[in-house]
């Protein structure tokens, strides 16, 4: 079931026979073609993947790789309308007046004025217009203001659209648009921009980042030295960031906020601990105990939606960063006493001149401009301090981490998505992509250091000899684009990512295993796995590695910043053994255990499982292949 709960401004009919600002949190509901609402309709039986929204168009994505969009009532009379796009879709862009898709194929569809001046309201390929034809599968999409920004597999990113104030980062007086991607920087990791904004952030592998575009109130975070700049037309590196691993960054049309997660912190603390006398270790105890959660979020620009009003207890080095007229020019910390010591940030976004903030106790703190209702606290007066709202009664408790906020230009989303699962082979290669739990490093030809999972790689690599030391080899003489394809080739066993490589690497990988393979004997070996879950008269050991590959569940319970260090927990859900035996077979496999035969009530426990373990995206579905082999037997 879609939960979706909507507030601000009203202006594309998104809910009908509601006033033009809605102030208040409310429940969206799909309409039909006729504008009624119908909850049998087939786009409300589907899942939201993701919702994105600009000045102009709202459009929701389903788990089905389908979207819809809502288009302002002068421009359509028919809300929502389909979008025509053959391939799957995985993401979606709204800017100011554009859009932007990206299918699974990894083509990119984009529409707007400043994209097709022809015709701006038709959907065309930009990837194929990028003139290297190794660039043109598209990793990752972001739209600004009136630009759009991709990230390659090669990890090269381009921009199309407007440079009026050197958002593509070249000189606006020379080129001012362009409907063909241009290449702006390469070896970089992830891009950040905003529906509203006309600034990009580029972070490259070495987590050094990069900004250019519009800086007249600061919102690029440059510092003191380029506060006067109101254009920057060279991605410049922005110097003196928070300490920490950046997790991502969003930008409003005069502010940005970024998500810093400090992984040495307690280990510098302890550190200090350690110098200090003993008269003082309780003092510090304490103030380990008054700190925030890991992840922290840190703000900059125009001081009356970037969070960090002044007040009588700031500090004298936050006035430091801040011009005459208060508008902050450098990343400074958002202090607030509603980030609970326990409390972690989930997610957060930023529309035109105001911010949601989703924590993991299921806060929505909000700040900024309130013109339309956006910020759902009833009426229509700006916050320039962080707030929490009033939100209906959802399935927080049992659901926090997945649900996702979404702000467009005048109006804001909070929605539940459940977690995508795929494949084996499409999992394994996303667990490499997470660092959190890799223990082995290697480095490139230009030192810079790639991690992967032993677990994995023992597994992946043949045993006869010492493999890793074959692998740290090939990757010493690589770069890191081509060492990433290498490890996901092992992980995947997929030559098609890149089969002169896969040539190079194929004498030390197991050529013939299927990844369902490889999952099994992880499974036959007792000595792999970390994690015990006590059922009752009997205990079942995985390696946390593959528990969090394939439970929601479990990787936010491995991965919270709270969680507790213990390698056991005791699971109440109303599993038998013999059911939880399928379960657990299956997780590694993607298919039954042989030798059980299904019963009805094993089917019904199941379903309550598959809810209990969030395992209800995976591919294929465990529940349809019981009843298939149910039916089967019968």
């Amino acid at each position: 079931m879609n939960e979706i709960l909507f507030f601000g401004s009203n202006d594309s009919t998104l809910i009908k026979n509601k006033p033009n600002k809605i102030l208040k949190p409310i429940q969206f509901k799909f309409e039909n073609e006729n504008g009624n609402e119908n909850e049998n309709e087939n786009e409300n039986e589907k899942q939201i993947k993701q919702i994105s929204s600009g000045r102009f168009s709202t459009i929701f994505l389903f788990k089905n790789g389908k979207a819809i969009e809502y288009l302002d009532e002068n421009d359509s009379k028919q809300n929502p309308k389909k979008i025509q796009i053959e391939e799957n879709i995985q993401k979606v862009t709204v800017g100011y007046e554009n859009e932007a898709i990206l299918t699974i194929e990894g083509n990119v569809f984009a529409k707007g004025k400043y994209i097709n001046s022809k015709n701006p309201n038709e959907f065309i390929n930009i990837s194929s217009l990028i003139e290297d034809i190794n660039d043109r599968i598209i990793q990752d999409i972001v739209s600004g203001f009136n630009s759009i920004y991709l990230l390659t597999s090669n990890q090269n990113v381009y921009g199309i659209g407007s440079n009026k104030y050197g958002q593509l980062g070249f000189d606006c007086e020379t080129l001012e648009t362009t409907e063909k991607p241009i290449l702006m920087m390469k070896n970089v990791s992830k891009i950040f921009s905003g529906n509203s904004s006309n600034h990009v952030f580029l972070l490259n592998s070495n987590q050094e980042l990069f900004g250019c575009g519009l800086n007249r109130f600061g919102q690029l975070g440059l510092g003191e030295s380029r506060k006067e700049e109101t254009k920057i037309h060279k991605l410049t590196k922005i110097q003196n960031i928070p300490k920490g691993k950046i997790i991502d960054i969003k930008c409003g049309n005069g502010h940005s906020i970024m998500l810093i997660e400090n992984e040495n912190e307690n280990e510098n603390e302890n550190e200090n601990e350690n110098e200090n006398e003993n008269e003082n270790e309780n003092e510090n105890e304490n103030e380990n105990e008054n700190e925030n959660s890991k992840r922290k979020l840190y703000s900059c620009g125009f001081w009356q939606y970037n969070g960090l009003d002044e007040d009588e207890d700031e500090d004298e080095d936050e006035n430091e960063n801040k011009d005459e007229d208060g508008n902050t020019y450098k990343f400074t910390e958002i202090k607030s006493s509603l980030f609970e010591n326990d409390d972690d940030i989930l997610d957060f976004s930023c529309g035109y001149n105001h911010t949601l903030i989703l924590t993991s106790n299921g806060k929505l703190i909000v700040f900024g401009n309130n013109l339309f209702g956006q910020l759902g606290t009833g009426d229509t007066k700006n916050q320039l301090i962080p707030i929490q709202i009033e939100l209906p009664k959802l399935r927080f408790n049992e659901y926090i981490s997945n649900y996702h906020v979404s702000c467009g230009y005048f109006k804001s989303f909070l929605y539940y998505s459940p977690p995508s699962f795929s494949n084996l082979e499409e999992d394994l290669i996303k667990l490499f992509r997470r660092k959190e739990f890799c223990d082995i490093s290697f480095k490139t030809k230009n030192g810079e250091i790639i991690e992967a999972h032993k677990l994995i790689l023992k597994y992946r690599l043949n045993q006869n000899q010492n493999q890793i030391e074959k692998l740290q080899e090939i990757i010493s003489n690589k770069s890191i684009k081509e060492s990433n394809q290498i490890f996901e080739m092992i992980y995947s066993n997929n030559s098609k990512i890149n089969p002169k490589l896969y040539y190079e690497i194929k004498e030390i990988i197991n050529l013939n295993e299927k990844i369902e393979e490889t999952m099994k004997r992880i499974y036959l070996n007792e000595n792999e796995k970390d994690f015990t879950i006590e059922r009752k008269e009997k205990q079942y050991k995985f390696p946390k590695l593959i528990l969090i590959m394939r439970s929601e569940l479990y990787r936010g319970m491995f991965l919270s910043v709270i969680n507790d260090k213990s390698n056991k927990v005791t699971d109440y859900s109303e599993l038998s053994n013999k059911s939880f035996q399928i379960f657990e077979y299956w997780i590694y496999s993607n298919q039954i255990k042989e030798g059980i035969k299904i019963t009805q009530e094993i089917i019904n426990e199941i379903k309550i499982g598959i809810d209990y373990f969030q395992l209800n995206e995976t591919n294929p579905n465990l529940f349809d292949l019981l009843i298939r082999k149910f039916n089967n037997q019968n």
